[in-house]
């Protein structure tokens, strides 16, 4: 038997030979001699046109992580991890309107043409087509959930007009 879990708690009840791995994406469960057949899994998630296929829940980037909470058809609401002395792009949105609420850290945000610092419980909106930067100017990690609303959501409507990793 073996039980990986990364947060939820999995119990077993008279199982044995069972491979049962548990992530924020998916859970696997499988005979312990046929765990080298997930690929086949993956081969009909693409066939079937799955998202899961291609896309994970958490995504790091250069500048941290961004870990998908929830969505719905107007609204995505993301958990985002800035490593320390890291910036986003500066960039616009066409389709989409952001709220940030910092959680944890301190935010140095671009709003246009100002400079707003956040801390802790304080919070910034970005409405669509406002250009906006995201750093943390701190030594810990910056945390914030982001709530994105509007008519489209996909990583697609990113205008990047300037950025520090070499992206278009």
């Amino acid at each position: 038997m073996y039980v990986r879990s990364d947060k939820k708690l999995i119990a077993t009840v008279g199982v044995n030979n069972l491979a049962i791995i548990e992530s924020d994406d998916a859970i696997l469960i499988s005979s312990k001699d046929r765990i080298q057949d997930v690929k086949k899994i993956v081969e009909r998630l693409k066939a079937d046109d799955r998202s899961e296929a291609e896309r994970h829940r958490k995504v790091y980037r250069p500048w941290g992580a961004y870990d998908s909470i929830d969505s719905g058809p107007r609204f995505q609401v993301k958990r985002i991890t800035v490593k320390p002395g890291a910036k986003l792009s500066l960039q616009k949105h066409y389709h989409r309107a952001e709220h940030w609420v910092v959680v944890k850290g301190t935010a140095l945000v671009t709003k246009g043409d100002k400079e707003i610092l956040l801390t802790e419980n304080q919070s910034i909106y970005i409405p669509i087509g406002e250009i906006h930067r995201l750093e943390n100017p701190g030594k810990f990690d910056l945390e914030l959930i982001e709530v994105q609303s509007g008519s489209y959501l996909g990583e697609e409507d990113i205008v990047r007009l300037e950025d520090s990793y070499g992206r278009s």
